[in-house]
């Protein structure tokens, strides 16, 4: 769709093969007789050879999978059963780094509530055995729900690794979500044992929990326990202290079918009931594993990803902890006093790869930030983006403002396989704009509305193979209507994603936005992605939002709502800058028809803009209905859209 993008970074060839994905290619030829001439090779083998390749990395990784017999019962999506009889615990991976490295740091955290704390994996393996201690004298066992609105600290770790090491599952919502949200994801899953923290500091100021979490668990059917970390005040009656810190017995780890569920997790739920998806011990353990050599990270690695505990990214923190990272944990506001906070744990712990949203990326572009200059980042090799589109101006400032030798490798996946379709490769160029390469064993490929691959051209995000990593099921879907219909419904027997996306001729991916939220005017499509590049570049403009509004049998009405810099007002003179950028960037057809200064963009706990409610909205669904503000990061933002649709005239509105 667009000639062939600049190239902003390259490896040497000597960091090139020093890379982790060198040296499992370097494995593959001496252990396994393969050869391949380029990356692409190496793809299109582990797609194909789907039993090959992922065997290939229990190898390599030396994973704790034992009695395998098949990789593969059947290649078939919905139901594909991966290594059938084998067992495994994705704990038994984290937890042997205690072993061989018992004084090597795991853990860092960086918390407003809590300062700074160090955490070796001998200390990390005391705490899981206190916290597998505390849930087995309240009987919990395999299968059973555990669930915990706890903040991005190790105590969630903690908990998290305790659970799964007992065979029970795991789930998890951030404390600044709101009840009935969190209520809308537990009740679902009716969890034996609740874990709630009292409160906790953010940007300076002090938020109680306390009666929030009153009000949630006496809302949770077949709620035996509570558990509450007393981060501000005594425990409150009706509720255990804890405390993970006191002695303990080295942990038991079961030995699970490799299948058993792990971690439940969930849709957005911005519209309707959340999808409490299931994940098994083995499906993560082998797609975190995977990862690490898309993200170059081993047992030398320091990593961090600036995360909310509600994001998928906070339970993606396994995967360098699987391989002995030490992974540091950011508590706070990142914003207070100002954007270079972050950047502050990032110089101070000398971290080797951090992460963030990209719209943290794009906030301190548009404050004018400049970490590099401000910070020693000279530990720094590598930064990791996703959560929505990152411009090629995002990209610009990144090389010009953090740090010109850093390796970007933005990713795009999701929630749903708790993986990246696209991602990074330490051995390839960076291009602006684009993600470096199609991941590893995900046959990920853009389709057009007949199922034909698309390459150069933008097309439907479809996975066309079984992922290991794909959810084993969504809890309570027992005829699996709902996960088929989530996914399969449109190409059959394939994983329709959601998202638009161009696969380049040279490898590389580029995503333009849903799909559910396309652009169409006068038939000519186009992803909301490609309009938010040339407004948010304009330096008055921090933030933007676009529908299109489709009527039965009537023109499309479009909005563009922007986010202007403090103190600046949306006049007539900006309004036709907005419009040239636009109609010189993607043509003339995609001229908004209203252009409205707003506050805030709506966002999900995640950061993802809210197109489809807002969409909806504008098109005259009732605002009760087509947004949970519980879940989302902004919910005040969503009065001004209101506004807005109620007073838009006869005209653009669908006939009554």
């Amino acid at each position: 769709m667009s000639d062939e993008r600049r190239i902003l970074w390259s490896p040497t060839p000597e960091q090139a093969q020093a890379t982790h994905m060198a040296r499992y290619i370097r494995w593959l030829e001496t252990e396994r007789g393969l050869r391949f001439e380029d990356y692409d090779a190496l793809w299109r083998w582990s797609i194909d050879d789907l039993a090959g390749f992922w065997s290939s990395i229990v190898a390599f990784f030396d994973l704790p999978v034992h009695g395998q017999t098949r990789v593969l019962a059947e290649r078939r999506m919905p139901g594909a059963e991966w290594f059938p009889g084998a067992t495994t615990n994705l704990a038994a991976q984290i937890l042997r780094h205690s072993g061989t490295r018992p004084e090597a740091t795991a853990l860092i955290l960086h918390s407003e509530t809590f300062g700074r704390e160090e955490i070796s994996w001998a200390r990390l393996r005391d705490r899981v055995g206190a916290a597998q201690a505390a849930l087995r004298a309240m009987g919990v066992g395999r299968g059973d729900r555990v669930a915990a609105i706890l903040p991005n600290t190790p105590e969630a770790l903690i908990a998290l690794l305790a659970t799964a090491s007992l065979g029970a599952i795991w789930s998890l919502c951030a404390p600044d979500m709101g009840p009935t949200a969190i209520l809308d994801r537990f009740r679902q899953i009716a969890p034996r044992v609740l874990i709630g923290q009292d409160g906790y500091i953010h940007a300076g100021r002090r938020i109680e929990r306390s009666d929030m979490l009153e009000e949630i668990a006496g809302a949770l059917p077949g709620l035996a326990h509570r558990a509450m970390v007393p981060a501000l005040g005594a425990v409150p009656a009706g509720w255990h202290p804890w405390d993970t810190s006191g002695a303990s017995d080295v942990p038991e780890v079961a030995e699970l079918p490799f299948d058993h569920p792990l971690w439940i997790v969930y849709s957005s739920g911005t519209t309707g009931n959340p999808k409490p998806i299931v994940h098994g011990h083995g499906g993560i353990l082998l797609e975190q594993a995977k990862q690490s050599l898309h993200q170059d990270i081993g047992p030398d690695s320091r990593f961090a990803w600036l995360t909310s505990s509600g994001w998928i990214m906070w339970n993606l923190q396994v995967g360098p902890l699987a391989r002995g990272a030490t992974v540091a944990l950011f508590d706070g506001a990142a914003n207070h006093p100002d954007l270079l906070e972050a950047w502050r744990m990032v110089a101070a712990e000398r971290l080797t790869y951090f992460g963030a949203g990209a719209a943290f990326f794009m906030a301190c572009q548009k404050a004018g930030v400049a970490p590099g200059e401000a910070l020693d980042l000279s530990a720094l090799k590598a930064l990791g983006s996703t959560g929505s589109p990152l411009s090629e101006d995002g990209y610009d400032w990144i090389y010009s403002r953090v740090k010109p030798d850093i390796w970007l490798a933005p990713v795009s996946g999701g929630t749903d396989f708790a993986g990246a379709f696209v991602c990074g490769n330490p051995m390839l160029p960076v291009r602006a704009g684009e993600m470096q390469c199609r991941a590893l064993g995900n046959a990920c490929r853009a389709w057009d509305e007949a199922g034909r691959e698309l390459i150069g051209e933008v097309g439907e995000l479809v996975c066309t193979e079984p992922l290991p990593s794909m959810p084993l099921c969504f809890w309570g879907d027992e005829d699996g209507a709902r996960l088929h219909d989530s996914y399969f419904a449109t190409y059959p027997g394939v994983w329709r994603h959601g998202d638009w996306i161009e696969i380049t001729p040279e490898g590389g991916a580029v995503i333009y936005g849903r799909s559910d939220a396309t652009i169409n005017r006068r038939g000519l499509r186009l992803g909301s992605a490609e309009i938010y590049r040339p407004v948010e570049a304009l330096d008055e403009v921090l933030d933007s939002l676009v529908v299109d509004l489709e009527f039965l049998g009537r023109e499309s009405f479009m909005p563009l709502f922007v986010v202007l810099r403090e103190g600046l007002e949306l006049d007539e003179a900006l309004r036709d800058r907005i419009r040239a950028e636009i109609r010189g960037a993607v043509g003339p057809r995609f001229v908004p028809d209203d252009i409205v200064q707003m506050a805030e963009i709506p966002r999900t706990l995640s950061g993802k803009k809210l197109e489809v409610p807002v969409k909806k909205l504008l098109l005259g669904a009732d605002p009760a209905t087509v947004v949970n503000r519980d879940s989302m990061a902004n919910p005040d933002s969503f009065d001004a859209f209101t506004a807005y649709a109620a007073g838009m005239g006869r005209q653009t509105r669908a006939p009554a």
